[in-house]
């Protein structure tokens, strides 16, 4: 998984499978990001990191077909937790560089972004590879960040 590859000027690279830690600061803004992975044996662990965050972020490889309907079944079952009832959701669809992504609507209907009633809901479709709508998803990001005093 890539992310956030062009951020305050400098380009970044974000490649690895696991559990990462990023700092991102704009402005008087630092956004703590953690990479949680993507992978079966991490879905257990993503409620955890999730709690008492200012926003979800839900990155999935919009190129990826296949893949839909196991991001959907993921992110519904995630989203159903008690601790995490009503914290923003942020979606991004990557990978838009690529001829066989979905679009956005493709993309809000399979995953079935509609149907979540209980919290804020927004989708951007992305591409880390050209840094495209990557300021807007850190401008989004920003707007619900908490201030911490």
């Amino acid at each position: 998984m890539i992310f956030m590859r062009y951020i305050k000027g400098v380009f970044m690279k974000w490649n690895q499978v696991g559990f990462n830690m990023r700092k991102v600061t704009k402005g008087n803004v630092t956004i703590k990001l953690w990479d949680l992975g993507g992978q079966r044996r991490f879905r257990s662990m993503w409620e955890r990191y999730c709690r008492g965050v200012s926003a979800i972020l839900y990155l999935v490889d919009a190129a990826d077909r296949d893949s839909i309907p196991i991001s959907r079944s993921e992110l519904h079952e995630l989203l159903v937790k008690p601790s995490l009832s009503g914290i923003p959701l942020l979606v991004l669809g990557n990978k838009i560089d690529k001829s066989e992504a979905l679009s956005k609507q493709a993309l809000v209907d399979q995953l079935g972004l509609e149907s979540i009633a209980d919290r804020e809901v927004c989708c951007y479709m992305i591409s880390c590879k050209e840094s495209i709508n990557i300021d807007a998803v850190i401008d989004w990001l920003i707007k619900h960040s908490k201030t911490v005093k």
